[in-house]
């Protein structure tokens, strides 16, 4: 499976190419396509930037429109590095889609048709699952410490405990963030990996020429996590787009701090 770049109405967006996605309405989001002036321009979905809620509203609409999402059932999360996972359903949808998130949490997973599940990144890893034989969904945020703590797992996890899906079912879709050409650390990240992984964070992990500096893979680690989790290895599409490289189409936080907007993923059963 691969994820490609597709555009509808002048929105451009990546999702997984493969047919089996046909149920769950999914993508993550460029910074193109939207009606944000500087430095928010143009497709911000953050509302926690400083652009005008209005603005933020229109710009879920212009991508949820895309997707063939339901701006009406967005559920978000106020995002707070962790590991943990909500389940969620139509009670949970915010009114506006500019509104700020209630509740914490990094994960989120259902089974109800129609909601419309989204997390944030301006660097961080995005995580779609989506189990067409549970018919069940999840998103996650993967910052380099839900990355550690393996978030993506967590999330299959929840999946079969609520919903009873199995993981050899499920399909994932790792979207664009921050790459290990442009990661690059001090020992807090290897050290949290390796707390977690082991020698198994070792092909992830890359020492710099400056001592006590590394360059650390979070995609491929989120991918090692779900094939830990029971995901076959060939269920797994990653993109190759690191947004620190490419702020013509992405903003990174890691190279804009907080003069920018934010991207966003969605998925939906449908």
């Amino acid at each position: 499976m691969n994820i490609v770049r597709q555009e509808r109405n002048g929105v451009p967006f990546y999702c997984c190419s493969s047919s089996d996605w046909s149920g769950a309405a999914h993508g993550f989001s460029t910074r193109l396509g939207g009606c944000s002036p500087m430095p928010w321009d143009s497709l911000n979905l953050g509302s926690s930037l400083g652009d005008d809620p209005a603005r933020v509203d229109e710009n879920f609409c212009r991508f949820c429109t895309a997707l063939g999402t339901r701006v009406s059932a967005v559920v978000k999360n106020k995002q707070v590095h962790s590991c943990l996972i909500r389940r969620v359903g139509q009670d949970d949808a915010v009114r506006r889609p500019s509104d700020p998130a209630v509740f914490s949490a990094d994960g989120l997973v259902t089974n109800e048709p129609g909601v419309c599940l989204t997390v944030f990144s301006g660097d961080c890893i995005p995580v779609l699952l989506y189990d067409p034989v549970a018919r069940c969904i999840a998103a996650a945020h993967a910052g380099w410490r839900g990355t550690a703590g393996g978030i993506a797992a967590r999330a299959v996890e929840a999946m079969a405990a609520y919903y009873g899906s199995r993981p050899e079912n499920v399909l994932a879709a790792i979207g664009p963030g921050i790459g290990p050409c442009c990661f690059e650390t001090h020992r807090d990240v290897p050290d949290a990996v390796r707390a977690q992984l082991g020698a198994q964070a070792d092909p992830y992990i890359t020492p710099l020429a400056q001592p006590g500096t590394f360059r650390v893979d979070l995609k491929a680690l989120n991918a090692h996590w779900l094939r830990r989790a029971g995901v076959t290895p060939g269920h797994i599409a990653c993109s190759d787009r690191c947004t620190a490289c490419g702020l013509d189409e992405f903003w990174s936080h890691r190279i804009q701090g907080r003069e920018r907007g934010s991207m966003a993923a969605m998925i939906q059963l449908i």
